[in-house]
C-alpha cells in the first residue's frame, strides 16, 4: 500500500492540474494552447487513476479518470497531434 504522503501528493496534484487544464481549455486561446491543456489533462488523470486505485476509498475516482484519459488522449491527439485540418465553422 502507498503511504498516506504518496497519495495526498497524487490527489492534490491530479485536482490542481484538472483546474488549471480546464481554465487552458475554457480560455480558447487557439488550437496549441488547448492541446496543451489536454496534455495537462491527461497527467491529471494519471495522478487520479493512481490514487483511485491505490486509495481504498476512492475507486470510483479512478475508474472515472479511466474514462477521462481516454478522452483527454483523444483531445490530445486532435489539437496537437493529427495534421488534419479541422471543419469550417
Amino acid at each position: 500500500m502507498a503511504s498516506e504522503a504518496v497519495l495526498q501528493a497524487l490527489q492534490y496534484y491530479g485536482a490542481g492540474a484538472g483546474a488549471l487544464a480546464a481554465l487552458v481549455v475554457s480560455l480558447d486561446l487557439g488550437r496549441r494552447w488547448t492541446g496543451w491543456g489536454f496534455v495537462i489533462f491527461v497527467t491529471s488523470s494519471l495522478a487520479l487513476i493512481a490514487w483511485g486505485f491505490l486509495d481504498e476509498d476512492a475507486k470510483g475516482i479512478g475508474a472515472q479518470n479511466l474514462i477521462l484519459f481516454v478522452i483527454n488522449c483523444i483531445g490530445v491527439w486532435r489539437y496537437l497531434l493529427s495534421k488534419r485540418p479541422r471543419k469550417p465553422e
